[in-house]
Order: C-alpha cells, then structure tokens, then sequence
C-alpha cells in the first residue's frame, strides 16, 4: 500500500482535473499539446489570411472592438498625461501593453497583437495542464470570438490566462498566488472577482483564516494601487465603475432577473439572422452544461475534487445570466469564454473525441471568426464580385 504523503495529496487533485474529465470514457487518444498548439497555429494563419485578403489586417486590429480604447489608454500611461482620456475599460491590459511598449519600444498596436497572442497561447498551455488535451482542444477552437480577441487584439486572453493561472495555484494550495493572481484577472476583466471571492470562500470553509486574512489583504492592495491614479487625476476612485454603470447598465443596475436582458435586447435589437443563431445556440450549450452539471455525478465528482474553479463557474453563471445590459445578448459568446472549459467538461460524455473532428472544427472556426470579425456579407461581396 502506497501511504499518500502531503506532496501526493496535492498533486492528485491536478491529476484528477486532468483526466477525469478527458480520459475516463476510454474514447479517443487525447490530442497533444503540440498537436493542440499546431491547430491553433494553422487556424491562426488561415484567420489571418481571410482577414488580409478582404482589408488590411493592422486597420482591422485598430478599429477592432475596444482596441481604440486600449491604445489610447496605454498611450496615456506611457506618457503619464490623461488629460482628454475617456475612462471607462479597466485598465489592467493598457498597463501591460505600455510595459511592453516601453522594454521593446514597440507601438502600443503592437504591444496589444503582443499581448493577445502570447495571452492566448499561454491560456491553451494552461487549460492543457488543467483539463487534459480534449477540453484544451475544444475550447482553443470552439468560439469566434477567442479566435477575434487572440488575433485582433482583446482583454480576454491575458485575463484567461491570470484566471487559469489562479486555478492552478490554488489546485497546488498555494493560496496566496491564487488570490494575487485572480486580484491581477480583477484588473484586465472586473469579473475576475469572482475567482478571488471563490478562493476565499474556500479557505474560510477549510478554516484558514490566517491565509484567508493574507490573501484579502493581496486584494485589497492590489485593488488600492489600482484605484490611487483614478482618484488622483480623475477624483473618482471608482471611474471604471461609473462609467460602466452610466453607459452599459439598465438603470444603473449590475444583475436584473435572470434572462431579463437577454430576451428583452433580443426582441429590441435587429441583428442579422446569423447572429441569433450564433448568440442562441452559445446560451443552449450553456444552459445544457449547466443541466449536466447539476445532473451527472460525474460532474459533481470534478466539483469536489475541484472547489474553486466550481464555485467560481457557479457564481459566474449566474452574473452570465443575469447581466443587466444589452451587451448580455450581444456579446453572449465573448461573456461566456471563462466558463467555456467547464461546459465542455460536463458534455464531455456528448462530445466526440476524434481528432479529425478537432481539425475541421478548428479550420472552419478560424475562417469563420475572421469573417465574422470583418462582415460576412463583406466577405461574401468581395467572393461574388
């Protein structure tokens, strides 16, 4: 009998993570890493390509969802000047692209394009080490809008990435890096929160109270070195806040009934048809994840086994669908990349493990992604004519 030492004890949960939600079904060798990596390259160039073909692929990554904002934000960090500066995105990304711009001397366009590949890339490796091959697989593959954000400039690989790299360190109970690295999410995207609330939650049911006190207060400064700026130049500390509050909320409000949103913008919204059935058929994988989660025992077997990265899908599931703005319906897809891993986990036993599949999935994503990202009836004008 082997007798688990304290080192085994942690390690078994990372190891747990990894193959009991790819490899328990015995279906299909799991993908490699590199494999993984390779279809993300091949998807990546093929993105690329479509993108070049139909505009210039750097105008695209400027006027590319909040790219302007970004630049503009890292720009004014850089020189330290915010006069004119609109604040509302956080400005955690900005911070880093301005880092980057200053060591290398690149543009802050580039330090951006920087940040979301190498984000990604990283983000892919971590759910690889998290989850195994399948899910890695899936999620780097499945949503345009991961492909848009990684190639195009985005917040969401480098919160992905700090965010994935939380439930790493806390799967290896190093707590205090759990919660300075979802406090650093907080600050790419607010919703980062969420992973510290469910780190704390955690060490006050383990009885860590010492640790727990420890890594609130890793928050706390994070956040207050966060704010100082805002309340210096701007005298409001919660700038980010109010803005958002002014712009995106319905009265204000952060959370409404669940759904409240999302059907009210879909009837009040005219989008194309092909965007509802994109939107819809992202909240039906959701909400059909969500059925197994609470269903299967194979899923609550992942959640004890895992507590944080569960509390924190749980809790995020319910601000996903309770968002209070009409950015719930529109950017559906995009909100629900945090919780992608997850959901695929609780199908897993739905989805099918050929790496074939993986392939066409992944090619036909990518140019999708970057016709989406540029008007697929543009595209379709420019095949045509």
């Amino acid at each position: 009998m082997v007798r688990a030492t304290k080192g085994n004890a942690r390690a078994l949960p990372q190891a747990m993570g990894k193959h009991e939600g790819s490899q328990a079904s015995g279906e299909g060798l799991q993908p490699s890493l590199f494999n993984i990596l390779l279809l993300w390259l091949v998807g990546g160039v093929l993105f690329i390509t479509v993108v070049s073909l139909c505009r210039n692929y750097f105008a695209v990554i400027d006027g590319f969802g909040d790219n302007y904002a970004y630049i503009a934000t890292a720009s004014a960090i850089r020189h330290w000047s915010f006069q004119g500066l609109e604040v509302k995105h956080v400005w955690g990304l900005p911070y880093v692209m301005a880092a980057i711009s200053l060591v290398i001397g690149a543009s802050d366009r580039v330090a951006l394009l920087l940040v979301s590949v190498a984000g990604s890339l990283a983000t892919i490796i971590l759910a690889y080490r998290l989850w195994g091959g399948w899910i890695a697989g899936f999620f780097a593959v499945i949503n345009f809008d991961w492909w848009q954000r990684s190639l195009l400039g985005g917040a969401e690989p480098l919160f992905l990435c700090l965010l994935f790299g939380s439930f790493m360190a806390a799967r290896a109970e190093r707590w205090l890096l759990a919660a300075l690295l979802a406090s650093l999410s907080t600050l790419v995207r607010p919703v980062g929160l969420f992973a510290l609330i469910a780190v704390g939650l955690i060490l006050l049911r383990r009885g860590e109270f010492r640790t727990f006190l420890l890594a609130t207060l890793i928050g706390l400064t994070i956040g207050g070195l966060y704010i100082l700026p805002l309340a210096i130049h701007f005298g409001d500390a919660l700038a980010n806040v109010n803005s958002y509050r002014q712009a995106d909320w319905d009265q204000g409000l952060l959370l409404g009934w669940p759904f409240q949103a999302i059907i009210k913008w879909t009837f009040l919204d005219p989008v194309p048809w092909t965007n509802l059935l994109l939107v819809w058929g992202w909240m039906v994988f959701i909400l059909l994840a969500v059925i197994a989660m609470i269903t299967t025992s194979r899923f609550r077997c992942f959640a004890r086994n895992h507590p944080v990265e569960t509390l924190f899908t749980a809790i995020y599931l319910i601000f996903l669908f309770s968002y209070n703005s009409s950015w719930a319906r529109a950017i559906f897809p995009r909100l629900a990349l945090p919780v992608a891993p997850l959901a695929v986990i609780a199908l897993e036993a739905w989805i099918p493990k050929n790496q074939s599949i993986l392939w066409i999935i992944g090619i036909v994503s990518s140019v999708l992604a970057a016709a989406s990202a540029i008007g697929i009836r543009e595209v379709l004008h420019l095949i045509y004519h």
